[in-house]
């Protein structure tokens, strides 16, 4: 498995196999052709190269996900704070709330959460 990560592009070409999977590979190419002006060979590398990394699969000519959107994000913001905060999501949050302040529905989303986990 390749490392788990997506360039900006990526991410786009990523998305539309996400909102639309299962998908044929050749109607793929044919919406990246339309949504990203990709030529076919293009759709063809970048999607072997998604495949090499684990996140997606092309077993004749339909193409899955092998980690949802969500994992993936998750996975993302996981090493994110990790790399970042060495792993303190307090941190995060600290260093996030002094340059955007928090809505109240926010707050009270993120209060939520705590009390779910908490059990």
């Amino acid at each position: 498995m390749g490392e788990m990560k997506l360039g900006a592009v990526e991410s786009r070409f990523a998305d539309i196999i996400w909102s639309n999977e299962p998908i044929l590979s050749n109607k793929l190419a044919k919406l990246a052709e339309a949504e990203l002006s990709w030529k076919k060979s293009t759709a063809y590398t970048i999607l072997k190269r998604l495949c090499d990394r684990g996140i997606f699969q092309n077993q004749n000519g339909i193409v899955t996900s092998l980690v949802s959107k969500e994992e993936f994000y998750a996975m993302q913001s996981e090493k994110f704070v990790d790399e970042t905060f060495k792993g303190s999501l307090p941190a995060f949050v600290a260093a996030f709330s002094k340059r955007k302040k928090l809505s109240s529905d926010e707050i009270e989303e993120l209060q939520k959460l705590i009390e779910k986990m908490r059990g």
